[in-house]
């Protein structure tokens, strides 16, 4: 695939593969996004399988949305790994008063939200979006994302299960984050792609030959197993709490602005004006109903994948059926007990090791967007508003009002940076279609 001219089109949006090459091709983006879509699950103590499954049908239904021009796989959002952890926290707390299945809640109504912000951009057009999520607002959000899960990460690597500090757990995570290091930078075509896949897999068959993973789940499972569901109404009972609205709403502005990011990147990869045709609005409408779905079965909230689209590149195969392929091969590995179960025994170090890299990394494409959005730090109001945002977030500065009302961390962050950009004079809007331009 490497020696591939980059100018050449390997397979139009539309057209179909030959079998062989349209199983090859699929597996390579199941590979791509195994993953990012695995780990954020793991991380958050949901069900990796379910996040598989949904992950397939979210994509599906978004091709569907899109009228298959858009090729892009929706896997697991790292965006709201926090607020999830927060809130699951909160349901096993019994003195909370928060009942199980909130973050599901959370998760479904952020779907809400993509979805009215779709409606609003058929309706009023994208400039607006641009006016309201400026890069200096996301710019630092996204950063407060990455640096505020930096202690997760190393929590990961450094304690053992006990709690204790764990030498063997502290070398299975630096040899799982050098062999992801290491693909990422010395190695060219797919395997450039997919280094989290290499290092989670390397950093596996060390921790199993230290002694630290267990087959015994693997061995019991069955080949074909369903995955725990959480259905609304059969497993638990939704129940909306301002709680739960302000912790995780706020955070669905640094998908929306990915989203946005995704689609720019993507048209300029295929050729072709997808904010335009089929419309910005219908992609993110995709991303709406994806995770509303997702939350409807346990999955966690769904995202465009920066991974897939960097595959695209690479092979210049951009069919549509490459992707509901890969979809239909995810919900299968979803309902394969052994893959579960396999899934189930990576041990912490392992996704600790590689979380340092990938939070790392989303913390820098915050700084990122500052620079290429050309943001000014010597202006003043640029210097305040990321400021603020990044203490506020990092520090967990939070607003309590008696046990009804409750705000803090990113959510506040996020909020605060919104008002702040609003109010402070000397704003410069962003003009949509000059920002296609030069992407």
């Amino acid at each position: 695939m490497s020696e591939i001219d980059d100018k050449k089109i390997v397979l139009a949006v539309d057209e179909k593969p030959k079998l062989g090459q349209w199983i090859l091709l699929s597996i390579q983006h199941l590979f791509a996004m195994f993953g990012a879509t695995v780990l954020v699950p793991t991380l958050t103590g949901m069900n990796p399988a379910i996040a598989l499954i949904s992950s397939g049908i979210g994509t599906l239904v978004f091709i569907f949305i899109t009228k298959g021009k858009v090729p892009s796989y929706l896997g697991s959002s790292f965006a709201f790994i926090n607020p999830i952890i927060a809130l699951k926290l909160l349901e096993a707390d019994p003195t909370s008063g928060l009942p199980v299945g909130s973050f599901l809640v959370g998760s479904f109504l952020v779907g809400v939200v993509y979805s009215l912000v779709a409606l609003l951009i058929a309706k009023a057009g994208t400039n607006w979006l641009m006016r309201l999520l400026p890069p200096i607002v996301v710019g630092p959000v996204i950063m407060v994302i990455g640096l505020g899960l930096a202690s997760t990460a190393v929590g990961m690597v450094t304690n053992n299960p006990a709690g204790e500090y764990d030498l063997t757990y502290v070398s299975i995570g630096l040899v799982t984050l050098a062999i992801t290091i290491i693909t990422a930078i010395f190695t060219r075509g797919f395997l450039s792609v997919v280094p989290v896949l290499i290092g989670i897999i390397g950093g596996y068959c060390f921790a199993a030959i230290m002694g630290v993973v267990d087959f015994t789940k693997v061995i019991e499972a069955n080949w074909i197993q369903v995955p725990d569901f959480m259905v609304p109404f059969v497993d638990y009972t939704p129940s909306v709490s301002w709680y739960v609205i302000l912790l995780m709403l706020p955070v669905a502005i640094v998908p929306i602005a990915e989203h946005i990011g995704h689609q720019l990147v993507l048209s300029k990869v295929i050729d072709k004006d997808l904010i335009k045709d089929p419309g910005l609005h219908r992609s993110m409408l995709g991303d709406g109903v994806a995770t509303m779905l997702a939350s409807v079965i346990g999955g966690p909230p769904n995202t465009t994948y920066g991974e897939n689209i960097g595959v695209l590149a690479i092979t210049r195969a951009f069919s549509i059926y490459v992707f509901i392929g890969a979809a239909c091969f995810a919900i299968v590995f979803g309902f394969c007990g052994k893959v579960a179960a396999l899934l189930s025994t990576i041990p912490a170090p392992v996704m600790g090791g590689v979380s340092i890299l990938l939070f790392g990394i989303i913390a820098s494409s915050g700084l990122r967007m500052l620079v290429e959005n050309n943001v000014d730090f010597k202006v003043k109001r640029n210097l305040i508003i990321s400021s603020v945002i990044l203490i506020i977030g990092i520090g967990g500065a939070a607003i309590h009002i008696g046990e009804l009302f409750s705000l803090e961390g990113m959510a506040l962050a996020s909020i605060i940076g919104i008002v702040l950009n609003i109010v402070l004079p000397g704003r410069k809007d962003v003009d949509f279609d000059e920002m296609f331009k030069k992407s």
